[in-house]
C-alpha cells in the first residue's frame, strides 16, 4: 500500500510591529468539536500519485475554504511525517483573506459510531488568523515544524 500524502498552503500575513499571523483551520467533525488545543491544521488534503503536490495544495485550499488561493508565489516549507505516518508537504504563501467568507467543503461519516446513520460535517468548522505563538499551541503537533520553518524564513522566530 502506498504512503498517504497530503499537501497544503500555510497562508500568512505580516502586521506592522507584530509577529506574522497564520491562517489555520479548526478540524471539523464530532471528534474535534470540543477541542481547541492541537485541533487546528494547515489547510491541506490528500492527493494521489498522479497529481503534483503543489497542484493538490492549491486544489485543497479551494475545496476546504471555498475561496480562491490568493495571488503570490508559493515558498516551499518542506515535508514532515505525521504521527499517523502520513507525509505532509506544505508551502507558505503571503496573502490575506477574510475568514468570515470561508465556505468549507464537507465529508460524510457514520455518526454516532455503529448507528448505521451517516451525517455530513464540514472539513473545517472555522478558520482564524493566529499569531505564531498562539498557532504553536493550537496546531496539531506534527505540523508545528511548518510554523518553525515559516518563522525562520520571516525572521519571526
Amino acid at each position: 500500500m502506498a504512503e498517504k500524502r497530503s499537501a497544503g498552503i500555510l497562508l500568512y500575513r505580516r502586521r506592522e510591529g507584530a509577529e506574522p499571523e497564520v491562517l489555520l483551520g479548526h478540524m471539523g467533525g464530532p471528534f474535534w468539536a470540543r477541542r481547541d488545543q492541537r485541533a487546528w491544521s494547515v489547510v491541506k488534503g490528500e492527493y494521489e500519485a498522479d497529481e503534483a503536490p503543489q497542484d493538490a495544495a492549491r486544489r485543497e485550499f479551494r475545496e476546504e475554504l471555498g475561496l480562491p488561493v490568493p495571488p503570490g508565489d508559493l515558498v516551499p516549507l518542506g515535508e514532515a511525517r505525521q504521527g499517523s505516518g502520513k507525509i505532509v508537504t506544505v508551502w507558505a504563501l503571503e496573502g490575506d483573506l477574510d475568514p468570515d467568507r470561508v465556505v468549507p467543503g464537507t465529508f460524510t461519516m457514520e455518526w454516532p459510531p455503529r448507528s448505521g446513520r451517516t451525517q455530513e460535517f464540514p472539513e473545517i468548522d472555522r478558520a482564524a488568523w493566529l499569531p505564531l505563538a498562539d498557532a504553536r499551541e493550537r496546531i496539531v503537533a506534527g505540523q508545528r515544524v511548518f510554523l518553525d520553518r515559516l518563522a525562520a524564513r520571516t525572521d519571526a522566530g
